[in-house]
């Protein structure tokens, strides 16, 4: 740490972070010190307790701190959260993490509200606005979707509303009504009923529905009406059958009732199916009132600047002539806001797009902008692989942020595996060896350069190697066995695009962010092969996308439920002698219904603790202590070991314990396969990062062996993961395409691009700027093509030398 000016004395006596005794997860009794006013990286391959040390101890302490600070209140919290295990931090700042948080934000939360900008859109319609003639001011409230001044009144701010119509509610117009034409219809007596009411009605019920005519189709569906008759039916001649008086209701009628009024969430699903969104009449899908969309700022509504990318609002702010000083002082603030997001490789969002449409390193990205501007210092920022989806191109971008965080007074921890950031960094905590149990060492705490001569280090041999040889450069590109060709695609950002995907070979899909990747082949390329599966000729026999979305939402799910691993091991607790002789079924051993379970957590082994003004969190059970189930299951014990202390292996273990159970090895190899054998069996689906989930899928895919030609689509598998794992997980795809089948990935790690087949580059840019192929071909053509911004960083992958 060098300080300019040499007349400042050291004011603190001490400027580290100092760590002691640190427990969390996998930990060991860690110890470290860490600079202050530094950036500081963490790296270690997956899972090996890089992020208990900076989310886990050092972010978790710094919260705890500041809720003691804040109330007293915050106290019986924090008894209930748990303190995180470590005997002391000292010289710990205030933290703001930025995570890329498992939860994603809601459906009304849109880039607008996660950057503050929306707000300060609002203030500049209502204060300097143009209203028509005689109209008065209205609040900035007046402006937001989201309050009762401002949302239009038919779809109350939705934008949408959810409509019904005849194609939905009877999918085959060849079946009569008796055969069941009208899907949308409850089933069993109540369906019938409304069979026989309409018969009485005089209505043909056994004609194939299209031969009914127009207005009979519409008034069965649709009609309001509820007519009462009396039914005589003819039924089961063993039965006596009474007449009784049958009220009619339409189909549509049906379904709304059902998705406005039902408790039962299956129901509400069911008539979800016979509904569609369709934009509102009344707002066209601009989601405000009448009074907000007649006020205008240079000839636009606020629905219109919330459209447009942020590059081009800023354009038109830059252009407009102020009307007035607060016009002047509020658009230059909105455009001193939108400076930062552009400039972290955000520009092509638009203010209007919805959070669960953004990627969770979008989402982090726009709160590191939104930070820039909030101008803190002195505090700690946490960041979790800010990297995450960004093209190299970006990610120097990214070094200038967190610079200036740094400059302002900030001290920045990031948990990164991008070389590029780790490179960059003031000091390295290298944690390791290995993952899990192998674990939970700090290896190294100091400058990067020293690092290399730390042996044992996974980052080390990747920060300092000349690049090992992969399955890269030096390997032939192999030859593809036909094509999913794709003609004149439309969708967001893509105009008119034809693209060509070669079958049985390792394509790789480039660009900055926002040139149109995610659509092309998670929405576009997925959906055509999906639609075309069922031709027998297609060379496609399969289609699986593996993507980083959670297994589950709930600490309920986790690796052993969805792998379909705890079904075998709760076979086997159900034949040991104590379960055979209490007469127990396998259903006494799940911890999701009553039974087994521990009935205070209801087998969650947590208990949610909601906190005023902060995202809710889990804490241990207090009646379990996190084991999910009562102590009479726990009494049966299966080669020595309680079905919770099963759930408590990591995968390495059981796979040594189950070795003689080849249903469970078999899905536990797969996942050691692919680098997780760190992971517990129990731990829970909210406790796993992006990454990891889609690796525990591709396991599950893994390990069904299939014969049939699949094309697996997977969107940057490699975000995440150590350069170490990343090797492993790409010897498993290549060994995918090596069986034959087909493997697509949406990626920005050149080392992966450089070992594809056949490389596809958006762009140029972001946005508007982006959605044209720039260049396609074997990596070696493409890393020549002047236009493309992807080419520079492929032709060093590809020659090591020119590091």
């Amino acid at each position: 740490m060098h300080h300019s000016t040499a007349s400042a004395p050291q004011a603190r006596p001490d400027s580290f972070v100092r760590v002691r005794g640190a427990r969390e997860h996998n930990l060991r009794n860690v110890d470290v010190d860490i600079p202050r006013d530094a950036l500081t990286v963490f790296t270690g391959v997956s899972g090996s307790g890089k992020s208990s040390l900076a989310f886990g101890t050092l972010y978790a302490e710094a919260q705890r701190r500041y809720f003691e600070s804040v109330a007293p209140y915050a106290r019986r919290l924090i008894h209930q959260i748990g303190a995180p295990k470590v005997d002391s931090v000292t010289g710990l700042p205030p933290a703001v993490s930025l995570e890329q948080r498992r939860s994603s934000p809601g459906s009304r939360s849109s880039v607008g509200t996660v950057t503050l900008l929306s707000n300060s859109l609002r203030m500049l319609y209502s204060r300097a606005g143009t209203y028509p003639p005689g109209a008065e001011r209205l609040d900035s409230d007046a402006f937001s979707p989201n309050t009762a001044a401002g949302a239009c009144p038919a779809c109350h701010g939705l934008g949408s509303i959810h409509r019904t119509s005849e194609e939905l509610l009877v999918p085959d117009p060849e079946l009569s009504i008796r055969q069941g034409a009208i899907a949308a219809w409850p089933g069993a007596w109540q369906g019938k009923n409304l069979r026989d009411v309409l018969e009485v009605l005089g209505y043909d019920v056994d004609a194939p529905w299209r031969e009914l005519a127009a207005k009979d189709r519409e008034w069965i569906l649709f009609t309001e009406e509820q007519p009462v008759v009396t039914v005589h039916p003819v039924r089961d001649a063993d039965r006596i059958q009474r007449p009784y008086q049958g009220t009619y209701m339409s189909a549509h009628r049906y379904v709304m009732r059902t998705f406005s009024d039902s408790k039962s969430a299956t129901l509400r699903a069911r008539a979800e199916r016979f509904l569609a969104d369709s934009p509102c009449p009344v707002c066209a899908g601009r989601r405000l009132g009448p009074a907000a969309l007649a006020v205008t700022f240079a000839g636009r509504t606020i629905a219109e600047l919330a459209a447009l990318p942020l590059t081009a609002l800023d354009g038109v702010l830059a252009s407009a002539a102020p009307d007035g000083e607060a016009a002047r002082v509020l658009a230059e603030d909105l455009r001193s806001r939108i400076g930062p997001v552009v400039e972290l490789g955000l520009g092509y969002l638009s203010l209007d797009r919805t959070a669960p449409t953004l990627s969770a390193g979008e989402l982090q990205r726009l709160r590191l902008a939104t930070q820039l501007r909030s101008g803190l210092f002195g505090v700690v920022y946490v960041l979790d692989e800010p990297s995450a989806g960004l093209h190299p191109a970006d990610t120097e971008a990214l070094l200038g942020v967190l610079e200036r965080l740094k400059a302002a007074g900030n001290t920045v921890f990031v948990v990164e595996h991008h070389l590029d950031v780790v490179r960059h960094a003031d000091w390295l905590v290298d944690v390791g060896p290995l993952a899990g149990e192998h674990g939970g060492r700090v290896l190294y705490s100091g400058p990067p350069q020293e690092l290399a001569g730390v042996a044992g280090s996974a980052t080390a041999r990747h920060l300092f190697a000349a690049r090992e040889p992969g399955p890269g450069p030096g390997r032939e590109v192999r030859e593809a066995s036909g094509a999913v060709r794709l003609t004149g695609v439309e969708r967001h950002n893509l105009r008119g695009v034809d693209a060509e995907f070669p079958l049985g070979v390792f394509t790789a899909v480039t660009g900055v962010s926002g040139s149109g990747k995610s659509t092309l082949v998670g929405q576009v390329l997925a959906r055509e092969v999906g639609e075309r599966l069922a031709d027998p000729g297609y060379p496609v026999r399969r289609l699986v996308e593996v993507d980083q979305k959670p297994i589950g939402r709930t600490p309920r799910s986790n690796l052993a439920t969805y792998t379909g691993l705890f079904d075998v091991v709760r076979k086997l607790f159900t034949a040991a002698p104590q379960a055979r002789a209490r007469g127990w079924k396998a259903g006494r051993f799940s911890f999701n219904v009553p039974g087994g379970r521990c009935e205070i957590c209801q087998g969650e082994g947590f208990v949610s603790v909601e906190l005023l003004f902060l995202p809710s969190t889990y804490a241990p059970c207090p009646e379990c202590a996190g084991a999910r189930y009562n102590t009479e299951t726990l009494e049966v014990r299966y080669e020595g070991l309680n079905i919770a202390e099963v759930l408590g292996l990591t995968v390495e273990s059981a796979a040594a314990f189950f070795a003689q159970v080849p249903a469970a090895a078999r899905s536990l190899r797969a996942l050691e396969d692919i680098g997780l054998g760190y992971l517990r069996l129990g731990q829970p689906a909210t406790e796993l990062s992006g990454g990891e989930a889609q690796r525990i899928k591709l396991a599950t895919e893994l390990q069904r062996r299939r014969r049939d030609h699949t094309l697996y689509v997977l969107d940057e598998p490699t975000t995440g993961l150590h350069p170490a794992d990343v090797r492993v997980l790409l010897r498993q795809l290549h060994g995918l395409v090596d069986a034959g089948h087909s493997v697509v990935v949406v990626e920005h790690d050149m080392e992966v691009v450089a070992g594809a087949d056949w490389v596809i580059d958006l762009g140029p840019g972001g946005g508007a700027d982006g959605g044209r192929i720039v260049a396609a071909g074997p990596p070696a053509r493409v890393a020549r093509e002047a236009a493309s911004r992807t080419a520079p960083y492929l032709a060093r992958a590809l020659d090591p030398g020119s590091r």
